[in-house]
């Protein structure tokens, strides 16, 4: 039985319809092309195309026959955060999970600057959103290796955070509401080593305020 995809990032995205447990990764929520020249389509077509069904796959045959392959991603992660045994079907499934927010947290035409509650709290935090922006592009480019740069959620307020390789906030208790993938294999088709420039066009050009905002308890 595959990964039940039900509610497959629980209430935090309703990117996709209410189905049935599938062997096969949905699609992503806009073309391919959609998000060039800030991502090509040859880069969608590596890193969703095959990490991110590459990690779908993985952990489908990992739980396979299990109670495991009954839970949403979301509830598998959290089921194994941490457990002796499981460090492998928790990197696959917060692989998937976190894959699967980070391209809903981008759109074509997107970037600028929020408004409303989110930019209110990133205000009250950093102090302007200009100073929120350099602290994210910051934590992005330490983040050493692979991994992620966050905004989350903690109580009533915003702050930045960094995982390392297939870590997530959700198993530390944080309500993601941004990410940025800084893997290499998120931009070095486009970019090659120059993470900063990546990072940037995802800020200024690609962040999808509107999902963000909503991810807001």
């Amino acid at each position: 039985m595959g990964v039940y995809l039900g509610a497959l990032l629980l209430s935090t995205i309703s990117v996709w319809a209410d189905t049935s447990a599938v062997p096969t990764l949905p699609p992503l929520p806009y073309p391919r092309d959609a998000l060039a020249p800030h991502i090509s389509a040859q880069t969608l077509d590596f890193h969703y195309g095959k990490h991110h069904q590459g990690y779908w796959n993985n952990l489908n045959r990992q739980i396979a026959g299990t109670p495991l392959a009954a839970l949403t991603v979301e509830q598998i992660v959290l089921a194994v955060a941490g457990k002796p045994g499981q460090q492998g079907v928790f990197n696959n499934a917060a692989q998937v999970w976190n894959h699967t927010f980070f391209w809903s947290c981008m759109k074509p035409g997107g970037g600028g600057k929020p408004g409303g509650r989110l930019l209110a709290m990133i205000e009250a935090r950093f102090g302007s959103f200009e100073v929120f922006r350099t602290a994210f592009r910051d934590a992005a480019l330490e983040q050493f290796g692979s991994g992620w740069a966050w905004l989350v959620q903690v109580g009533d307020r915003v702050e930045i955070v960094k995982t390392a390789n297939a870590d997530t906030p959700l198993a530390h208790g944080q309500h993601p509401l941004l990410t940025c993938d800084v893997w290499e294999h998120a931009y070095y088709l486009d970019y090659q080593n120059r993470r900063q420039a990546f990072v940037e066009a995802f800020l200024d050009n690609l962040v999808n305020w509107d999902f963000v905002a909503g991810q807001l308890k």
